[in-house]
């Protein structure tokens, strides 16, 4: 067989080969889709990002923790499309039909490449595990600081900015060509001693001093409410004041142009700043937490809902003496021994208390709900270390056979395929988190819900790649339908 005259050493040849083949597309492919990647980013943040006034290195080092967040998303997308090139550009040249014709199958073809792309796999399962948590902590903290710095740039229509020290500002509608704002509402609560000191303007501007120490404000046409209340609670009051205005001009002081930096102990506890042991320690705190509130509310309606009694009297109250005793309490017993006047009472009274029962367990429904959610969240995080590291392998398993399928090389065919595979998976991989993060999936199924579906088609793309099947030839397509249609000439001659 033309196998056996086939050496180790042409094998190792192949083998350097095919590593070379698939490095080269894979780094080029790798870089692309993180480029992709970041301008996603920066089209989300542009906003909190211009006219900052931010330093050169600062810029640099957001983009730096930013792309490492991003080498989870990057690399399968990147495989997908390393593969796709590489077994499509054998099978436009005819060298992937050269090596099975030497008697060569297809999987030792891929044996080198499946070794690296485990190799892939685990390390990208390290990084996630340790490199991510790190990268999300920094540029979660840089971000946050980001935004804060000049808040009177991020003032957005129609909703109430709280982070200027002492002023709330809230604005309907911002004209972008003239910079005039209509319909401002500003809180004043700087001062500690006063209570809120309102204006209301139907039109002004805001705009930094030269020196940046301040936020120019001129307001027209409006009113400032002032209520100092109660500064002396024992012997002296003040009294509201309201005055109109056209044209009113005062200064907002603002902090130094520098960045302040928040303290990374802040974030440090978030779930995507932990790896698998602190997300799995994590969890089985809040676990355990979760259920002790639960026991403590449970027996806490069940003690001040369940039976209402009054205060025990010798004469009429018996309810009490009984469970003083420790005997059981015949509730049916005891209504029988009441008139119709104090049943229907009775009976009142007890919706009464049901009623407002009910509603002091929906607001504790809701807290637990809010505690399962970060539960839910701490798995989620914890299932994505592996979900995306594994995606790597299954992308390799559908864009190497379908590459041998089509053989179409270069950055044309493979390009659109591999686009619309990874649209497929990111949008069935969202959903299942989005199902997880609301309760309606398991965390492990919401978050393995597209591996599983896409599992398999890599499996039949490879058998078909494998076995020379015509399950994925056009041509055997377009011959069976020229077949059919002569069968109908035939027939009507």
């Amino acid at each position: 067989m033309l196998v056996e005259i086939i050496t180790d050493e042409q094998m190792k040849k192949l083998h350097v080969f095919m590593l070379k083949s698939f490095v080269g597309p894979f780094v080029a492919t790798f870089f692309i889709s993180m480029f992709v990647l970041m301008m996603q980013f920066l089209w989300m943040h542009i906003d909190d990002l211009v006219g900052k006034g931010l330093d050169g290195e600062i810029i640099l080092q957001l983009l730096m923790y930013v792309s490492m967040t991003l080498v989870p998303m990057g690399l399968p997308l990147a495989v997908l499309l390393a593969s796709l090139m590489t077994f499509g550009n054998l099978g436009e040249n005819y060298e992937l039909t050269a090596l099975k014709a030497a008697g060569i199958s297809l999987y030792r073809i891929m044996q080198p490449l499946i070794v690296l792309i485990v190799v892939l796999t685990v390390a990208a399962f390290f990084f996630s595990n340790d490199v991510l948590p790190y990268a999300n902590l920094k540029a979660s903290s840089l971000l946050y600081d980001i935004k804060r710095q000049k808040p009177e740039l991020s003032l957005k229509d129609g909703v109430f900015v709280n982070e200027m020290d002492g002023y709330s500002i809230k604005v309907d509608h911002t004209d972008k060509k003239t910079g005039m704002m209509y319909n401002l509402m500003i809180y004043n609560h700087s001062d500690a001693n006063r209570n809120y000191e309102m204006t209301i303007a139907d039109s002004g501007r805001m705009d930094t001093d030269p020196t940046g120490r301040f936020m120019e404000v001129e307001l027209y046409h409006g009113w400032s409410y002032t209520d100092e209340g109660y500064k002396d609670r024992n012997t002296k009051t003040f009294p509201f004041r309201r005055v109109s205005f056209e044209k009113q001009f005062f200064l907002i002081p603002l902090e130094d142009n520098s960045l302040k930096r928040t303290d990374e102990d802040l974030f440090k506890n978030s779930y995507g700043m932990l790896d698998i042991k602190q997300l799995q320690h994590a969890e089985d705190s809040l676990g355990k937490g979760l259920e002790r509130t639960q026991k403590n509310r449970v027996r806490q309606m069940l003690r001040q809902n369940y039976v209402k009694r009054k205060e025990a009297t010798p004469d009429k109250d018996s309810v009490m003496m009984v469970e003083t005793r420790g005997e059981k309490l015949d509730l049916d017993s005891l209504a029988g021994t009441m008139d119709v006047r104090e049943q229907k009472g009775a009976a009142d009274k007890a919706l009464e208390y049901a009623r407002a029962a009910q509603n002091a367990f929906r607001g504790e429904v809701a807290i637990v709900e809010r505690q399962e959610e970060i539960i839910r969240r701490h798995q989620i995080e914890w299932h994505r270390k592996f979900t995306l590291s594994f995606a790597c392998f299954i992308f390799f398993f559908i864009g190497a056979p379908l590459g041998g399928i089509i053989r179409k090389g270069g950055l044309g065919m493979p390009v659109v395929v591999s686009i619309f595979l990874f649209i497929v998976y990111y949008v069935i991989w969202m959903m299942g988190e989005r199902a997880a993060r609301e309760g309606a999936l398991q965390p492990w199924q919401g978050m393995w819900i597209a591996s599983v579906i896409l599992l398999p088609l890599g499996a039949f793309l490879t058998y078909t790649a494998m076995t020379d099947s015509a399950v994925m030839n056009a041509e055997a397509y377009t011959n069976f339908m020229k077949k059919v249609v002569g069968v109908f000439k035939r027939r009507k001659k």
